[in-house]
């Protein structure tokens, strides 16, 4: 198992990925979109030994307030169905966050699994009064600090791109 950063060539493989593992495909077109509108901050695969993408996370800009903070989201995050459980969502996320970090990025926010991100070592985004605009997003919306005062004197609402809003 190799885990990098994204070079185009892997751009038909993350989209198989994506819509083998998202029901509606929504999920694949935000990626392309993205990708095509420069709003990719970080994209990261796994690899396996013959090289086919078997994981893959997304990291694009959000916005706190209005404001350019230097955060990111995470979005979206997917492993192959018959790889799960093995980790290697743990070592995408990681790796992101570790690579984030050393670029001086703030904060990650991500909308899912309360508890697999809380594993991650995100925390509740209510907690310090951020939200996104999504209703009924309290527990999923998670946010993880890489900076010591990522935190500090903010608040209100995180903004993803606009393609986000189309899911």
């Amino acid at each position: 198992m190799l885990i990098r950063v994204e070079i185009p060539i892997d751009a038909p493989g993350i989209d198989a990925l994506l819509r083998r593992s998202f029901d509606d495909g929504s999920e694949a077109e935000l990626v392309r979109k993205l990708r095509e509108d420069g709003l990719l901050t970080l994209g990261l695969v796994a690899t396996d030994d013959e090289g086919l993408v078997v994981g893959y996370v997304a990291f694009s800009p959000v916005t706190v307030a209005d404001e350019d903070r230097q955060w990111v989201g995470l979005a979206p995050l997917a492993v192959d169905a018959r790889l799960r459980g093995q980790g290697i969502a743990k070592q995408l996320v990681y790796e992101g966050l570790d690579s984030l970090n050393e670029f001086g990025y703030g904060a990650v926010v991500t909308l899912g699994d309360a508890g697999m991100y809380q594993h991650f070592g995100f925390q509740p985004a209510s907690r310090h009064n951020l939200h996104c605009r999504w209703p009924g997003t309290e527990t999923a919306f998670q946010v993880y600090p890489l900076a010591d005062d990522a935190l500090k004197n903010v608040q209100g609402l995180v903004e993803y791109a606009e393609h986000f809003n189309h899911l």
